[in-house]
């Protein structure tokens, strides 16, 4: 399985030589494992890139996009690089969204209204490709030959995780994640998700003193993601869903810190997300 980061910012896109290391497109995984139906997760604004990258290959080799996009959360960080995704330029192109259940209409009617006047000058229905939306409880079902398990993760409004599985190997997907205040417990849903997995990819947007005055922002630390994936008992973490006001030598700090701590040596790694990055996992 291949894991490539296209967005690993939060919040809100950043841009300049200040983030050069890590990035500044948010959210947005790519998952393939061999196979020609891409698993795409979250579409913040790593999107566009995505998309860029994948059309010329997509047109040179006469084939239009068949691929599935696993939606978290309809913040507009995991949104926002939807409209902007080229392959659905192109006619007969497919594409699969699913997303979490929504508390104030149906899931399409919410996406509609995102990418629709007068927030966004055109309507999801101009787009040449396919889109069809699926709304999401906690379940289990299948995109291509991967495995996908959903389940509700503490965030600010409707949120989901998911753990990802192909021949053998298993990735557990959490970039929005409300720790708790003690930060020690873990919901059983986040842990069914994190479960001896190869690779966790979790929230860790704060430090500690930042968290302080941002306990109920939605988000993580640096230390609760570590103590997360090494009480799920997970080969390795990336930290995920960097601050936007964290430039790259705090990420630098940050990720030296996290390898530092006591359960970090439960761990195989501890290594922050790095926009570009490609990730081959294997049993």
């Amino acid at each position: 399985m291949d894991v490539t980061f296209f967005g690993t910012r939060g919040s809100c896109p950043c841009s300049g030589s200040d983030y050069s290391e890590f990035g500044g497109s948010t959210s947005c995984v790519l998952i393939e494992d061999g196979d020609d139906h891409p698993l795409i997760l979250d579409a913040g604004t790593g999107l566009r890139t995505l998309g860029a990258w994948m059309r010329p290959e997509l047109l040179a080799s006469g084939r239009v996009l068949q691929a599935t996009i696993l939606l978290t959360h309809l913040h507009y960080d995991h949104l926002l690089g939807l409209p902007f995704f080229t392959p659905l330029l192109d006619p007969g192109a497919k594409l699969d969204l699913y997303g979490p259940t929504q508390d104030a209409g149906s899931l399409e009617e919410v996406i509609q209204a995102a990418v629709s006047p007068p927030f966004f000058p055109i309507q999801m229905r101009e787009f040449h490709g396919d889109v069809t939306l699926h709304s999401l409880d906690e379940e289990e079902f299948g995109v291509g030959t991967m495995s996908v398990m959903s389940r509700w993760v503490p965030h600010v409004g409707p949120t989901l995780g998911y753990r990802i599985e192909a021949g053998g190997v298993v990735v557990a997907y959490l970039p929005d994640h409300q720790a708790p205040l003690d930060r020690d417990l873990i919901t059983d849903g986040v842990m069914e998700l994190c479960r001896d997995a190869d690779l966790v990819i979790h929230d860790s947007q704060y430090d500690d003193d930042e968290f302080v005055g941002r306990s109920d922002w939605g988000h993580s630390t640096v230390a609760y993601a570590v103590h997360v994936a090494a009480a799920a008992g997970a080969r390795a973490l990336k930290l995920f869903h960097h601050d936007p006001s964290h430039d790259d030598d705090r990420l630098f700090e940050l990720e030296a810190f996290a390898a530092s701590l006591p359960s970090a040596h439960h761990l195989e790694s501890v290594t922050s997300a790095r926009e570009g990055q490609t990730i081959l996992l294997t049993r």
